[in-house]
């Protein structure tokens, strides 16, 4: 198993925050930032090998884990041109080093331990959703058909559950969508998000939903966020 961390953003919702630093570097605790706690799960539940895609900032970010986690084996792939592409490009240049069973997520993503244990232990790939959400408005969500995830974006409200770029993918599910992925790149659609090269194809797919039933899984976005995560995590300490 291996854990890829998007990473390459620009995070201007966060304001002056990111203009000196990656998003993923936003503290939520005292000398823990987003990055420590994704790494700190990740070290406890034995994923050792984590694939990081950067963008601005990508020097300091690859320093600070290098030497804050001797135990990880990191591989990063910079991302040149993050200011005017999304994340799907970033996953097209990190191919060779995606070759195995993977767990994916964004890099601004806020999880507490039983997730992520849940997440890697289920017995097919999966996507997290919460059923016990309201459907946000601009935010992700997943159409569950048959018990599979049919659909992934911020356009569907049919049949859609909250949602949260929280994966497992067994080689046999995320080979598909990764070809796809560099078949959109190839196309010259750079600027959309991966889920759209996953939903051409998703119904071809086992990807079946993970309810985390209420338990905090939660991308930051913007300041607000912040501001929740904090809190948040003096809860899961």
């Amino acid at each position: 198993m291996r854990a890829l961390i998007l990473n390459s953003g620009i995070g201007k919702r966060m304001g002056e925050l990111t203009k000196t630093k990656n998003k993923c570097m936003a503290e939520i605790g005292e000398k823990t930032a987003i990055i420590d706690w994704q790494l700190r799960m990740l070290i406890k539940a034995e994923v050792y090998d984590v694939v990081i895609t950067t963008g601005p900032f990508a020097e300091h970010l690859t320093e600070y884990v290098t030497e804050k986690y001797p135990q990880i084996h990191f591989t990063f792939c910079r991302n040149p041109e993050y200011d005017t592409t999304n994340y799907i490009y970033s996953i097209a240049l990190a191919k060779q080093a995606l070759d195995d069973d993977i767990l994916l997520m964004h890099g601004d993503l806020v999880f507490e331990e039983s997730v992520i244990l849940d997440v890697l232990h289920a017995g097919s790939s999966v996507m997290v959703i919460d059923k016990t959400l309201p459907l946000p408005r601009k935010d992700f969500k997943a159409v569950v058909r048959d018990g599979k995830i049919a659909k992934v974006g911020i356009e569907f409200f049919d049949q859609a559950f909250a949602a949260q770029p929280l994966y497992k993918l067994l080689k046999e599910d995320w080979t598909p969508w990764i070809a796809n992925i560099l078949k959109f790149c190839r196309e010259g659609k750079r600027s959309v998000y991966a889920e759209n090269a996953l939903n051409e194809i998703a119904e071809q797919l086992e990807i079946k939903p993970l309810d985390v039933n209420g338990r905090i899984c939660m991308e930051v976005d913007n300041l607000e966020d912040l501001e929740r995560a904090k809190k948040l995590f003096e809860k899961m300490k």
